[in-house]
């Protein structure tokens, strides 16, 4: 068997010791060939090594976020330490399934022009599970401003790490609260080249009031409105701008910025009518109905805003 190429996995964290350790087994544990270091990155707090079993082909390092706070400085201060040419994400409250890392670096040996390989995904809010498949592959820049294709988490991503350094840039720091950074990374690297996917759910992603941005809609809008302004095919896209417009409407009347969400409701609907977001965002605003009813029938079906 030919040698299977090292990976680093960079799994940032704050104040979560379970859920990171749990993340970290499951980076551990996977069933591939060849090498894994995991950087784990400490978000204000000070760095330690998990008790937990390193078989042999696995290293574990611990350090600090010396860049911006939150996920952004997280993933690119592990990003600039990995050690070797695949890089691959994990938050801190998610875990892979065993299968998960061999299944992509196979794709990535079968489709040498991809700069990205992705995986589908499970939803698990405590009660349910739900998978998340991705619809398209390779996923095109086209398809992505249409359509967020949920399926394609940031904890599935293994990148080639020369790209990040270079056609692709790191995650954007400048993005309000790092929400987004993720939607923000699938469009740039979708400009730079090929996106694969193995469509199969091989991530556990945990859905629950304990995630980061859950009912955080002032950074929720603000992440958005900053993709608007920066990726110019929203404006060239008349179904893409009206589909970012509607979430940004959403999160803005969720939020209590009734006139702004107003505003961005008119922008969704005059270039799509269809957009329900808009819609429920206009009953938001006028005070029909409340963001946290919205969110929750929407989550019992196993789907988000």
């Amino acid at each position: 068997m030919a040698t299977m190429p090292p990976v680093t996995a960079v799994i940032p964290t704050h104040h979560r010791p379970e859920q990171m350790r749990r993340a970290l087994e499951s980076v551990l544990q996977q069933d591939y060939v060849g090498e894994i270091q995991v950087i784990i990155v400490f978000d204000a707090e000070e760095p330690y090594l998990p008790e937990v079993e390193v078989p042999s082909g696995r290293t574990v390092v611990a350090v600090s976020n010396e860049r911006s706070r939150g996920l952004a400085g997280g993933r690119n201060t592990g990003i600039l330490a990995a050690a070797h040419d695949f890089v691959a994400f994990l938050d801190d409250d998610d875990w892979w399934r065993s299968g998960k890392l061999r299944a992509q670096m196979e794709r990535f040996a079968a489709d040498p022009d991809a700069l990205l390989v992705g995986t589908a995904m499970v939803l698990d809010d405590g009660e349910n599970q739900y998978e998340r498949l991705v619809p398209v592959d390779p996923v095109t820049h086209a398809e992505l401003l249409r359509d967020r294709l949920p399926g394609l988490h940031s904890s599935t991503f293994v990148f080639r790490r020369a790209a990040l350094l270079g056609v692709i840039g790191m995650v954007d720091e400048e993005l309000p609260g790092s929400y987004g950074e993720d939607y923000d990374l699938l469009l740039r690297t979708s400009r730079a080249g090929r996106i694969a996917v193995v469509n199969e759910p091989l991530v556990s992603v945990t859905w629950s009031q304990n995630s980061y941005f859950f009912g955080k809609w002032g950074a929720y809008a603000e992440g958005l409105e900053y993709l608007f302004r920066t990726h110019e095919g929203f404006a060239r896209d008349r179904r893409a701008h009206a589909r970012l417009a509607g979430q940004i409407a959403f999160a803005r009347a969720a939020n209590g910025d009734a006139k702004a969400a107003r505003g961005w409701v008119r922008d969704s609907v005059t270039r799509d009518p269809r957009q329900i977001k808009a819609w429920l965002a206009l009953g938001i605003s006028l005070r029909l109905m409340s963001p946290e009813w919205v969110a929750k029938t929407i989550q019992r079906l196993g789907r988000g805003i």
